[in-house]
């Protein structure tokens, strides 16, 4: 039995459709036992996403933005979030968006970008799926400043750092954003071991 032979949606109701979209949803799922059992989630449909970790091998370094993060900061995180570049799919091929989105973010023009995996982040109320990239960089690569786009609200600083201390980031609770932990992570058992 499939997990759509398991679901059998019965109300949707539609909270938001600001910039992305907010339904409440009742649906009864089947239980192991049989038993059909009625639910009711809240789903955040903001699409689909890609992020990209840019290393150097030989010089053992990583780049990485810092920006402003609202949901962070009314969580209580007094700081700005340090990250591997990311965006919004908007319908596009998540290689051409990430590669996109490197020029504006960090102002790379990469060469072989290479998708590593895909993840659900909050699988419990949010539908996006992030693509995840890596890609060699050399400074030759540099096409611009980067920092994002001012009409996008974006005001990223980029970061070159070496992967020991992005690991350390880690570790002391500067680096604290799941996306980039993961490729940080990606990145010493599979780049720079």
């Amino acid at each position: 039995m499939s997990v759509s032979d398991r679901v059998r949606v019965k109300d949707v109701r539609l909270l938001s459709d600001k910039k992305y979209v907010l339904k409440a949803t009742t649906f009864e799922w089947r239980r192991d036992d049989g038993e059909w059992q009625t639910q009711t989630r809240e789903v955040y449909d903001r699409g689909n996403g890609a992020t990209l970790l840019p290393y150097n091998r030989k010089r053992r370094t990583v780049v990485l933005v810092r920006q402003f993060r609202y949901p962070a900061f009314v969580n209580g995180y007094d700081d700005l979030l340090i990250e591997a570049a990311a965006g919004m799919l908007d319908d596009a091929d998540p290689e051409a968006r990430i590669r996109t989105e490197a020029e504006e973010e960090i102002g790379y023009r990469l060469h072989d970008v290479h998708k590593v995996f895909e993840a659900f982040m909050t699988p419990g109320a949010v539908t996006e799926k992030l693509h995840f990239f890596v890609a060699e960089y050399e400074p030759e690569m540099k096409i611009g400043d980067g920092g994002g786009l001012a009409d996008e609200g974006e005001e990223i600083e980029v970061l070159e750092l070496s992967i020991d201390e992005a690991l350390a980031m880690i570790a002391d609770g500067r680096i604290v954003d799941a996306k980039t932990i993961m490729l940080l992570q990606y990145a010493a058992l599979h780049v720079f071991r």
